[in-house]
């Protein structure tokens, strides 16, 4: 019996809607009312059992609940036709399961019917008991009641024919309503909170904003439990209680109120919290999410001077780097007019710090942990003794001018600084050039010291704090050649044969082999293969790739080749 399945993309989970069965043919009905005329608000969030059994189509089946009536505001995910008594490898929980038992009508099969369902968690069941010439199947039905008796499942009876794929289509039209109201109100926040972001808002615009998107009351505090802003419906009332609401320990907390920390990991500077919404809720989570953000966000820009001068050094550096020379003594004496001057002696060290990030992370989340950590870079300088000068580089990554004493061991003086920037919940590489007793000189090297963290970035362990050219010798080589012709033309020459076929199993063999030099037995512990099983699977690759991996010198460009694949996938 075929099964027909449409897919219903929701964000985080993927609504299933069954279609029609061989078994049950499609027969003339009239129209259908459609749940989404309703509106949610009859049955509460999301599409649930009671909606489905308010339908036209379900009332013309006759339907009687046989059990689990108090669970009829069940949420359904999607909905699922089944043919067998079998079905607990195809739930995940949340589906409203219809089928017409054809083939299980047994009180054993029922009961296994109802157990997998019971198991997998769905929303509730409903079963079209009729005979081949349309009239109730009352035995069937009473075998049904019987298997389903003191059961919470909700499980509904049809004694009349009905056109389940009138259901699937109501269902599907349902899911994607909610989901296109879903997108378009996230998108509504996304762009509310970065227009406020943008506009650099007030602490009371953005409170104000948040408690207007809730459509409930909405209070910013201290550390110290002290009122910084409020907004929103009841508001006054709430805040007029404040001080004795939370002379209590966290009683707000006790009352499960939404609320978020604002500030950075480790730099907490106070609390919002939503009076009279539980915390619960994609949406809500959503709002605050973003409040707290937005927040942070301008608190950070209220600290002006700071800020100011960061990008003043910022620009006085990039004219550095993009003039290519300048006179040492002019740009000595513009450094020093920005607050950066080291003593005579002092040895100048260009560093770069590049912060970790994925394609899905968030850009002001990523902008809120750099200007973090540009302050808290430059206190861990300050703190070691170091002047410094700071630049912003690429989205995500920053540079430093460190003026080191002209004596001392200057790795311990760096692992020092590095060591000591506060964890901010990022992860971050750091690249560092050669050192020079010229501010131009140092400036023009901090090129070189981006690459490095670049490169050092995509390591898999890093075992230092900070990284040279020399520590990542050939993968720093490759990187600064980047999209060569030549090179990507040598790479995909020697693993052609692999990347035709994306054959990512060979690759990994590849990778497992040249790690360990070629050494069968090291390879074979290293990928819990048996001799066997590794030396038919190296006869496999080298037929593939037409070389030997006994040579050293086809070993070494295979190296490069992945090495150089690895950082430009």
């Amino acid at each position: 019996m075929a099964t027909e399945y449409y897919t219903v993309s929701m964000g985080a989970e993927t609504a299933r809607v069954g279609g029609g069965t061989a078994q049950h043919p499609e027969r003339t009905a009239g129209h259908t009312a459609d749940p989404t005329e309703h509106g949610p608000s009859e049955h509460g969030p999301g599409l649930t059992v009671s909606a489905v059994l308010d339908l036209e189509e379900i009332r013309a089946g006759a339907p009687t609940v046989v059990s689990g009536a108090d669970g009829l505001d069940r949420t359904i995910r999607w909905v699922h036709i089944a043919d067998s008594e079998h079905v607990e490898q195809f739930l995940e929980g949340g589906e409203l399961v219809l089928t017409t038992a054809q083939t299980f009508r047994t009180a054993a099969a029922m009961s296994v019917f109802l157990d997998e369902l019971d198991s997998a968690g769905a929303a509730g069941a409903v079963v079209e008991l009729v005979g081949e010439r349309g009239e109730s199947d009352e035995a069937a039905a009473e075998v049904l009641r019987r298997a389903a008796a003191g059961r919470d499942l909700p499980v509904i009876v049809l004694s009349r024919r009905i056109k389940f794929v009138r259901i699937t289509e109501h269902a599907h039209r349902r899911l994607l309503s909610e989901q296109l109201g879903r997108l378009e109100r996230a998108q509504e926040i996304h762009e509310a909170f970065t227009q406020l972001s943008l506009e650099r808002a007030e602490v009371g615009t953005i409170v104000a904003r948040t408690a207007e998107l809730l459509g409930a009351s909405v209070v910013l505090e201290d550390v110290t439990h002290r009122v910084l802003a409020y907004a929103g419906p009841g508001a006054e009332a709430v805040v007029a209680d404040w001080l004795s609401l939370v002379a209590e320990t966290d009683a707000y907390a006790s009352r499960d109120w939404a609320q978020i920390p604002v500030g950075l990991q480790a730099r907490r500077w106070g609390r919002l919290v939503v009076a009279g919404i539980p915390a619960a809720g994609a949406e809500v989570d959503q709002i605050i999410e973003r409040a707290s953000q937005a927040l942070t966000l301008t608190r950070m820009a209220e600290t002006d001077e700071r800020d100011l001068l960061i990008q003043a050094q910022s620009g006085f550096v990039r004219e550095l780097m993009d003039a290519g020379s300048e006179d040492e003594s002019q740009a000595r004496a513009r450094a020093r007019s920005l607050g950066f001057d080291p003593p005579a002696g002092a040895r100048l060290v260009p560093a770069v710090i590049r912060l970790d990030r994925d394609p899905g992370t968030d850009p002001t989340r990523m902008q809120l942990w750099e200007r973090a950590l540009i302050q808290e870079a430059t206190a861990a300088a300050s703190r070691a003794g170091a002047a410094t000068l700071a630049t912003g580089m690429q989205s995500g990554s920053f540079g430093l001018i460190l003026a080191l004493p002209g004596r001392g061991d200057e790795a311990k003086a760096l692992e020092r600084i590095f060591t000591g920037i506060d964890d901010l919940g990022s992860t971050w590489a750091v690249g560092v050039g050669r050192t020079s007793p010229s501010l131009v000189t140092a400036v023009s090297r901090l090129d070189s010291a981006a690459q490095v963290a670049e490169v050092a970035s995509t390591l898999e362990v890093r075992e230092r704090v900070f990284y040279r050219s020399a520590d990542v010798r050939l993968r720093g080589l490759l990187a600064v050649l980047g999209e060569d012709p030549r090179l990507r033309a040598f790479a995909e020459g020697e693993l052609g044969p692999l990347l035709e076929s994306e054959d990512e199993q060979l690759l990994d063999l590849l990778d497992l082999v040249l790690a360990h030099g070629g050494n069968k037995s090291a390879v074979a512990r290293a990928g819990f293969l048996s001799r066997p099983a590794l030396y038919a699977r190296l006869a496999r690759l080298e037929d593939r790739l037409g070389v030997s991996l006994d040579d050293a010198e086809s070993r070494t460009a295979l190296h490069v080749a992945l090495l150089w694949r690895r950082l430009n996938r």
